[in-house]
């Protein structure tokens, strides 16, 4: 969620300050394109023109019509691009590098028998879900519609989800370029961003934000399968706000999933804002389809070893963690400055702790134009393997676990 639709979907869940927007359809985006070089990938020093230093290149599609009585109809929809190749999706630049803990059979807890087995299987695994909008969908960010009424809103569609809706406010980066919260919880995800087959019903009571999210899970015969359930509330009095976020999913056969919690604060110190985020995440089940890895590798080494394998990537994707940010961010003319510090505190045996700090500079050549430099540095402990993406894309993993990752990135942005 980027500066753009922070207001959007704050004023949908209030009638009065959706009336603001003019009625009828709007045209808008972000183009963000810009240099970045990565270290430590395991192909050596990564330089290349990347899509999104601050935010995801980006165009939509806003409208809204006037009922009468204090009803709004209303629709979004918002597409992803990436600027420097014009595709829909992208992968990062490790390609379908899984990190040690998940491609090497002494670290799954296998024997080295199935190492060979492993080097077929992880790619594949790569392949389903190592990116972003691998499904190529068009309007990948947001597709919604619905209805503004005296007594808030309710949407239907690809939404965003109340969990991350409190990290995208209180991140202090605002989810932009390689300091942002998120770059250090990429894989496996620490928090779903986006939910399809979502309901969502919003509210806007002067200070107070909350909404609550049902999304179907869309499995013929298993309504539990894939099903994801958040809520959340935010306020804000002058210069103080908080809020707080719960994200409840379930995997493929309808088990508990991934469940993140997630608080925020800000307040306004000296010239600038200083912020952060604390989520506890738990993942006793990964909703990343390992249910059919028995079935892919039990033709090639046998059921009994085919679901060992399966049992040890259970083991090595679930998580229990907690995840952190402090930052401070400061304006003054032209000028805007980022600092900020973030942690994926991993608390299991593996131990795949990454670290980031660094700071974000841009400079507003005009109220819709800024140029920006962003320096970060990755700190992988343990089995920690992250390397530094952007706003636009994930970066992937480091060569190997524990070794650690310098980002430099410069680019232009233009919002319309």
């Amino acid at each position: 969620m980027k500066r753009v639709l922070v207001p959007t979907l704050t004023a949908l869940a209030c009638g009065a300050a959706y009336a603001q927007v003019p009625p009828g359809v709007q045209l808008y985006g972000i183009v963000d394109a810009g240099v970045q070089r990565v270290t430590g990938y395991s192909g050596g020093t990564d330089t290349k023109l990347v899509s999104g230093i601050m935010e995801g290149s980006r165009f939509g599609l806003r409208g809204n019509e006037d009922l009468g009585g204090g009803w709004r109809a209303l629709f979004v929809l918002e597409n992803r691009t990436e600027l420097n190749n014009g595709t829909l999706g992208s992968r990062p630049p490790s390609g379908l590098q899984l990190p040690d803990r998940f491609s090497q059979a002494s670290l799954l807890g296998l024997p080295g028998a199935l190492q060979p087995a492993l080097n077929q299987l992880a790619p594949q695994l790569a392949t389903q879900g190592l990116g972003v909008n691998l499904a190529n969908a068009f309007w990948d960010r947001q597709a919604f519609a619905g209805v503004v009424t005296p007594v808030g809103a309710v949407l239907a569609g690809r939404q965003y989800t109340p969990g991350y809706e409190v990290i995208a406010t209180f991140d202090t980066l605002a989810t932009q370029s390689s300091l942002a919260v998120g770059q250090v919880a990429f894989f496996p995800p620490a928090i779903d961003i986006r939910a399809n087959n979502s309901l969502q019903y919003r509210i806007q009571l002067g200070g107070l934000t909350a909404s609550a999210m049902y999304a179907f899970g869309g499995v013929t015969g298993n309504n539990k399968a894939g099903r994801l359930m958040g809520a959340m509330a935010m306020y804000r009095s002058g210069p103080f706000a908080v809020g707080i976020g719960h994200n409840r999913k379930n995997d493929e056969l309808g088990q508990s999933s991934l469940k993140s919690t997630v608080i925020g604060g800000s307040v306004q110190v000296g010239p600038g804002t200083l912020g952060g985020v604390y989520a506890l995440i738990k993942d006793d089940n990964p909703a990343l389809g390992l249910s059919a890895i028995a079935p892919l590798l039990t033709p090639a080494v046998g059921a009994a070893a085919a679901v060992l394998v399966q049992n040890a990537y259970i083991n090595a994707l679930r998580q229990d963690a907690k995840l952190m940010q402090i930052g401070y961010k400061m304006t003054m003319g032209p000028n805007t400055v980022y600092v900020a510090y973030n942690l994926y505190n991993d608390t299991r045996s593996s131990n795949a702790d990454t670290a980031s700090y660094g700071v974000a500079y841009s400079y507003a050549l005009s109220k819709r134009t800024d140029i920006n430099a962003v320096a970060t540095h990755f700190n992988n402990k343990g089995l920690g393997q992250a390397a530094p993406g952007q706003a636009g894309f994930a970066g992937g993993f480091t060569k190997s676990a524990g070794t650690d990752s310098n980002s430099l990135a410069l680019g232009v942005r233009h919002r319309f």
